[in-house]
């Protein structure tokens, strides 16, 4: 379903320990819509819902919502720092 590179399960890790709270996971989140197609996002959650699916990568957990499991299937997240910053990019495999 989602493929997590080693490189985002740093990024992840990371921004779950300096949550300065309990956390349950990432939240994996996809907006649908829109001439430049679905947008991705990540949101840090203190608390999973019973709907969500879970996912756990070694030490890290991802929360994905009913809704957005369909938006996901095949999606690859990586993390990419550059002289630009440093970001999340999702790759979604058109088969």
């Amino acid at each position: 379903m989602i493929e997590i590179t080693q490189p985002a399960k740093d990024a992840i890790r990371s921004a779950i320990a300096n949550a300065g709270q309990p956390v349950a996971g990432l939240r994996l989140l996809v907006e649908t819509g829109g001439r430049a197609g679905p947008t991705y996002g990540m949101l840090v959650e203190r608390k999973a819902d019973p709907a969500d699916e879970t996912l756990t990568f070694g030490d890290v957990t991802l929360l994905i919502d009913p809704e957005t499991r369909p938006h996901l299937a095949g999606t690859k997240v990586d993390f990419v720092a550059s002289v630009a910053g440093a970001r999340f990019v999702f790759e979604k495999s058109i088969c």
